[in-house]
Order: structure tokens, then sequence, then C-alpha cells
């Protein structure tokens, strides 16, 4: 068994009681096929794995490599591609799995080019607030009948309120997350099917208009969902070597090259950041520090972060007890 203290940094590891506190926590709030669990926040088999062992078996992935891996990792009972593909060879791809696979389609092009590769199953994607993805709610009956006419079974909507799940005052967050799942609702009642998909880690435990939650940040959690005063975690951190000590500060081996900084700087435990470069975190020590010593960074966010890295050590105290590949990483 090796320590955490040996591994090379920067290293990321998941520290296991936070982690199995942070699925248990989901599994006995949203139990079942409530929480559909979004593999873009962690890109690990053994992890989404683990999260089936706890229940929950229907997955959302954001890209046709996580699709696969998925697959063929044995966990595809159900999968949904939350995002718009046009690639014909991807989805001839995703088409010939042996999995459960839907996809989402917001127009005309993404209905041709699904019912084209041999797709079976869609949800229409809705806009519900967040400029992305999505066609307007009064368009979703359109394309339902247009992807009915093309063969296509339309299992339902999904709408992500984006723009909501990280808002701090949870009265606004309530509040806002109403107002995009009533556009969300309209739309169903145009379109049909079993499925009212939608939510994240942030809107967990508000969203009960949807059928499922597509929750992933909360296995691990970072410092931007920190700050909402959720019933998880923080699980992951990056262990980082201090390089190069100052007079006023001290740099460690984590940069923007190893953090999601999209979300904000990262916090060094025990001390005051002042900005990250490609390979280097700049920061006030807050008590001594020498070159050799390790500090433990966490990401503001985890979505970005792990896709930087190849593999995740799972640590009890300071021992590593099992070390899992990022493998569902890369496009």
């Amino acid at each position: 068994m090796s320590a955490v203290q040996d591994l090379p940094t920067p290293a990321l590891v998941v520290d296991t009681a936070a982690f199995e506190h942070n699925l248990a926590a989901m599994a006995a709030a949203l139990p079942g096929d409530r929480c559909r669990p979004h593999v873009k926040a962690h890109k690990t088999t053994a992890l989404a794995r683990a999260q089936a062992t706890r229940g929950h078996r229907t997955f959302t992935c954001a890209t046709p490599r996580e699709m696969e891996g998925m697959a063929n990792a044995g966990l595809g009972d159900d999968l949904l591609l939350a995002n718009e593909v046009v690639d014909p060879d991807r989805l001839r791809r995703l088409a010939a799995l042996d999995a459960r696979v839907t996809i989402a389609v917001d127009s005309e092009a993404t209905i041709d080019a699904a019912a084209r590769a041999g797709l079976r199953e869609v949800v229409i994607d809705v806009f519900v607030g967040m400029p992305r993805c999505g066609c307007r709610a009064e368009e979703a009956g359109r394309l339902a009948d247009a992807a009915r006419a093309r063969g296509l079974v339309v299992r339902g909507v999904m709408g992500y309120e984006g723009h909501v799940v990280g808002v701090h005052d949870r009265a606004t967050r309530v509040e806002q997350t109403e107002a995009a799942m009533l556009q969300l609702l309209d739309a169903h009642a145009d379109v049909g099917g079993e499925l009212v998909s939608g939510g994240g880690t942030g809107t967990f435990d508000i969203n009960t208009w949807v059928t499922e939650i597509q929750a992933g940040s909360y296995a691990l959690m970072d410092t931007a969902y920190g700050h909402l005063d959720l019933p998880f975690e923080l699980a992951l951190s990056i262990v980082a070597t201090v390089i190069s000590v100052s007079e006023s500060w001290a740099v460690a081996d984590c940069g923007l090259k190893a953090l999601g900084m999209d979300h904000g700087d990262p916090t060094v435990i025990g001390h005051t950041v002042w900005y990250c470069s490609d390979e280097h975190v700049t920061f006030g020590p807050e008590t001594p520090v020498a070159v050799g010593d390790r500090v433990r960074v966490l990401p503001a966010h985890i979505d970005p972060t792990v896709a930087y890295h190849e593999r995740m050590h799972l640590a009890t105290d300071d021992d590593v007890v099992d070390t899992w590949e990022i493998d569902l990483r890369g496009w």
C-alpha cells in the first residue's frame, strides 16, 4: 500500500469517507431512476460502477466517447447522451452499441442525423433559460412529431437549468428553477413520453418537476457547489508539491493545466491563493512552508479538473487504497 505523500504530483486524491458519504446521501435522497448521474463530472467507469451498486443504473453522458466507454464497461442499461451530435460515424457507432441509447435532439437537422444513423430513441432538448442547446418550448411538439415521422421513439423532454444551479441564495434558486421547469413542462405537454429530465447537483432537492435529476458533481464536489450548503462533502483534492518559496509567497506545481478555472480560483487549504499560471499556483503562506512540502488544492469546478488527469487515487487517511483510471476522458 502506498502513501498519499509519495504520489507524483499534481495528483487527484479522493477521500473515501467523503466519497462514500456523497453516494449514500444521493441514493437516500433520489433512489433508483430518480437520479441519472452525469458521468461528465468524473469520466470514470469505476466510479460509475460504484454509483450503480447504490441503485443508480441509468446514466447521463456528454460525449459519444463516454457513451461507448460506459456501454463497453457493462453499464449500458439506459444511457442518455444529453448533447446534440451530427457526426455520422460517431452516431452509427452509438447505434451499434449493446446498450439502450437515447440522444438529445433540438432541430430537424439533429433528428435527421439520428434517424440516418439508425438510432432508435431520442429526447427533445428544450431551452429553459441557459443559452446553449435546446429548442424553444413552443417548437418541441413539432419536433417530436417530426422525429416520430422518421421512425424514432420520443421518450420525452430534457432541459437543463444550468444558469440556476449555482445561484447562492436558495430562495432565488428555487424561484428560478420553477420558472425554468414550467417551460419544460409546457414542452412536455406537447411532446409526451415518460421522461422529463433535468436538474443538477445545485437543484437536486429543489427540482421536483422533473422525473429524473442529471446530477454529476455531487459524487466528488468542488468549492463552487461547496458554497451552497448542500449535504455533500468535498471529496476530491489535488495534492501538489511546493517547488519554490520566496519572502512573501510560495509556489506549488498545480496550475491551469491541472485545474478547471472557469468557476474561479482554487483553494489551497490553510493558505491564500494569489493566482494560477500554466503549471503553478502562487499562494501566500499562512504558516511557513518549505520546498518539498505537500499542500492540498481544492478545485472550484470538478468536471474540467478531472478531465485534465489520467487517474484518481482513493485514499483513507494517508493510505492509497485504490487507483482508478479516468478512462472516459478525451474525444
